[in-house]
């Protein structure tokens, strides 16, 4: 029998534990690893090529929405299903933008998210009832998900600078976790402010927290 095989992406260890539980408990299911933080998500991601990368959203040095649009980049044959706390209507646009397969929310039953699981894998879409609502109510007025995504046209690196800044990282300190030189992470900075139009680290945190690049 072909198991499912499921990479785990959640920064809270006990949410983890509990959902290997859950899936250890299927005899068609395989948790083949975990990992805490997006960047390492995205390196699992193209190294075990598992069936399926379960996500959350707000997660530390790189948010689960930029990580999925990396991994369906760097390796699009691993699908992501997105499982988060969030019914909120810029996360789902974005989450539709950034190439996943499903949303859940984190209160769903735990056959819905097994269901979902199963229908990712085999490469259908799926989102929670509430989302569908949401999406349904609110279609019309979305318009193009992939503009409204990255409305001032900011890089991979530009949104992976943003977010690291947010959460607090000197410019030293960014510079080694994503191995470039601290001029040319001052540089990514000095095009943040401009493309944004905004003149300190304070704007910018704010336009994070505003965009949902990170979670408070």
């Amino acid at each position: 029998m072909h198991k499912v095989r499921i990479l785990l992406a959640d920064d809270h260890t006990i949410l983890r534990d509990g959902i290997r539980s859950l899936l250890e408990d299927e005899p068609d299911m395989l948790v083949i690893g975990e990992a805490e933080d997006g960047r390492t998500t995205v390196k699992m991601a193209c190294q075990l090529k598992p069936d399926v990368v379960l996500m959350d959203i707000a997660m530390p040095l790189l948010n689960g929405l930029e990580a999925t649009r990396q991994i369906k980049r760097e390796c699009p044959q691993v699908n992501v299903l997105i499982l988060t706390m969030h019914e909120n209507e810029e996360y789902i646009r974005q989450v539709l933008a950034s190439g996943a397969m499903g949303y859940i929310l984190k209160d769903a039953a735990a056959r819905e998210l097994l269901e979902a699981i199963h229908a990712v894998q085999r490469g259908e879409a799926v989102l929670s009832p509430a989302i569908t609502r949401l999406v349904i109510e609110n279609y019309l007025r979305w318009g193009d998900l992939q503009k409204e995504d990255n409305p001032h046209g900011l890089t991979q690196r530009e949104r992976e600078v943003l977010q690291l800044i947010a959460e607090g990282y000197s410019t030293r300190q960014i510079a080694e976790i994503l191995s470039i030189s601290v001029k040319t992470v001052q540089a990514h900075r000095t095009n943040l402010m401009s493309k944004l139009d905004l003149h300190d680290r304070a704007d910018l945190i704010k336009y994070a927290i505003q965009r949902k690049i990170i979670d408070i």
